[in-house]
């Protein structure tokens, strides 16, 4: 059975720093597969925040959220099986739930993340 186990959310001040943990159980993660997290604020929709995965060629390759880019870092450790978040700078509206998902499934060379194994998500809070 695979599992996907978030952990690292917190509550901190706005301008701190978190480092979110994703470690897969039941599974390897594979070169091939799009590794990511997502968000979820009450009442707000999930929101893809970063990915990673091999394209074209390009070992490791990221795509963030553009209200993201320059203050979180994904990263993959194979030797643990573990995917991390860290988030720096972090700012009320980074207030959510985190959740981190893989697939193996591409639609049109994109990363669907409908075919994908999703963890329970960890919170993280951030305070002004």
């Amino acid at each position: 059975q695979v599992q996907l186990a978030e952990s690292g959310g917190d509550s901190v001040q706005a301008g701190g720093s978190l480092r979110l943990s994703c470690t897969a159980s039941g599974y390897t993660f594979r070169d091939d597969d799009c590794i990511g997290w997502f968000r979820q604020a009450p009442g707000e929709r999930r929101e893809e925040v970063a990915f990673i995965r091999d394209e074209f060629g390009i070992a490791n390759k990221t795509t963030y959220a553009d209200s993201v880019k320059g203050r979180f870092i994904i990263s993959r450790d194979t030797a643990t099986n573990t995917l991390h978040l860290q988030m720096n700078d972090l700012r009320p509206e980074d207030t959510a739930r985190y959740s981190c998902s893989v697939t193996q499934r591409r639609s049109y060379g994109r990363c669907n993340w409908a075919y994908g194994y999703w963890g329970q998500g960890t919170q993280v809070t951030v305070s002004s």
